[in-house]
């Protein structure tokens, strides 16, 4: 057995084949871009930035307001959407296109920087997506498949195929690189810390692994970093739409969404153990190896979230994962002994195996539940079926009184929520709306109390189960979505 690299083209020919059949799934799931989590929040931002790029105010509340989603990607996005005409959806999916795009060459320059082997990139691709653990779970800026199909239209994808190209031209720069490259990467850094910003902590912790693993000469690059640095921070500095540094406060709010990134965590990534195994004979020959450094912050950032209860530091977890899962890709190709390498492929290939069939539910995404074999059906998660059934009625602007999952979507539409579905560190008055949302919900309050919260807030409609708010004497339903929801006007 030659395993996956080689001569023979065949050896090769394998794990390009099965990159490229996981990018196709990915692909079809772009055309049917399943609605999940915070889609949401990004299709509102486009379309606040659609209608004013100068003074898009808050994208889910009617406040004037700044918000850390206006990135300069959803700028783009947002041009694109004025210019074309095009709806916010049929945006994301150019997007989600060419953010894909983005990490699979990203990933492509990393890897070419660790390894000559041909089929190098392919495999570090697969072990990316599949080298996980067997219980699947969807988060933006982890790059498992059934996260990922999740969060493809993310900016958190785009930023993560930006800083496979950051730490890719560190690697290509240290040895000599000129100013206006690394003034370039300085740039390339701050796009990565406004378009997402735990994505930009992993992106900064890998660029600190790859300059020190890289052993520069300081006299030769320390300017040359320290200017690339200085004009990161500047570009971050002066962006418009919201103050960067000001989110260092926001930490406390952020904690209990995140608590269930150190739940299961053998479940979700043991895995990555043999990337483990890996990363420890790359720390037998190099004691300072870029990959063994990376995860080292990694381990040290999340671990110290984990003992001193701040939960939102384990949004730094793709910092242990992706170098480990990088590693086994490089050394399984790169062994020297053949048996060794044979032995090695046997063993990358059943753990990509039990991956692929942990996330096997992810084929649904493109094909349907009736469609999927019984014990794949049960992997797979019923996307939320948005709420287009409103708009006939509902215009950009008004404001909606809706909670948990309908105040995630309804802004997807143009509408307002009176709280956001989403935790807003910006929003001044953010707990006074969530309290008078759950007032309003509440059995047994008057009829004139909930008259006054939709006068407050100028609230033109209601989205409710059948039996919950009532029409009451101020409500009239208009119409009626799926599971039992009813669309009640407000008649002032």
């Amino acid at each position: 057995m030659a395993g996956w690299s080689g001569s023979r083209p065949s050896a090769v020919a394998v794990p390009w084949a099965a990159a490229a059949l996981v990018l196709f799934l990915l692909s079809l799931v772009v055309v049917r871009l399943p609605w999940a989590g915070d889609l949401g929040l990004h299709a509102a931002t486009v379309e606040r930035l659609r209608h004013s790029l100068t003074d898009p105010g808050n994208p889910l509340v009617d406040a004037d307001t700044p918000s850390p989603y206006y990135s300069p990607w959803t700028v783009v996005l947002g041009v694109v959407a004025k210019v074309s005409g095009a709806s916010v959806f049929v945006v994301l999916r150019f997007g989600a296109l060419a953010g894909l795009g983005l990490l699979v060459t990203g990933v492509w320059r990393y890897v070419r920087t660790l390894s000559g082997e041909r089929a190098a990139p392919a495999v570090a691709l697969l072990c990316l997506v599949l080298l996980w653990g067997t219980d699947a779970f969807a988060w933006s800026g982890f790059l498992g498949l059934n996260s990922l199909a999740l969060t493809v239209a993310y900016p958190s994808v785009l930023a993560l195929g930006l800083a496979f190209h950051l730490w890719a031209g560190l690697a290509g720069a240290v040895p000599g690189g000129g100013w206006g490259r690394w003034l370039g990467l300085g740039v390339l850094w701050a796009v990565i810390l406004l378009c997402h910003q735990f994505t930009g902590v992993v992106a900064s912790l890998g660029a600190v692994a790859t300059v020190c693993g890289a052993r520069p000469g300081w006299r030769e690059v320390g300017a040359r970093l320290l200017g690339a640095g200085a004009l990161g921070v500047a570009v971050v500095w002066v962006w418009p739409y919201y103050d960067f540094f000001a989110l260092a406060g926001a930490g406390g709010g952020l904690e209990a969404v995140h608590r269930p990134l150190y739940e299961d965590l053998v479940g979700r990534y043991w895995l990555v153990l043999v990337g483990v195994v890996a990363l420890g004979v790359r720390w037998g020959r190099d004691r300072r190896d870029a990959l063994v450094l990376f995860f080292v912050l990694g381990v040290v950032v999340a671990g110290a979230g984990g003992v001193s209860g701040h939960w939102s530091w384990g949004r730094v977890l793709p910092a242990v994962v992706v170098p480990a899962q990088i590693a086994a890709a490089v050394e399984v190709l790169g062994a020297g002994r053949r048996g060794v390498r044979a032995g090695g492929v046997c063993v990358l290939g059943c753990a990509l195996g039990v991956g692929a069939w942990a996330q096997a539910g992810t084929v649904g995404y493109v094909v349907g539940r009736g469609m999927l074999p019984g014990v794949v059906a049960a992997k797979y998660r019923e996307p939320w079926q948005g709420y287009h059934w409103i708009t006939p009625w509902v215009r950009y602007g008004d404001v909606v009184m809706a909670r948990r999952v309908a105040a995630r979507q309804i802004p997807a539409y143009g509408a307002y929520t009176v709280a956001p579905g989403y935790p807003d560190f910006f929003l001044p008055d953010e707990g006074r709306r969530g309290v008078a949302v759950r007032r309003y919900f509440t059995g047994g309050v008057s009829e004139e109390e909930r008259r006054a919260v939709e006068r407050r807030y100028g609230v033109r409609w209601v989205v409710d189960r059948e039996g919950g708010a009532g029409p009451g004497s101020g409500l009239r339903p208009v119409t009626r979505g799926p599971a039992g929801q009813v669309l009640y006007e407000v008649v002032r």
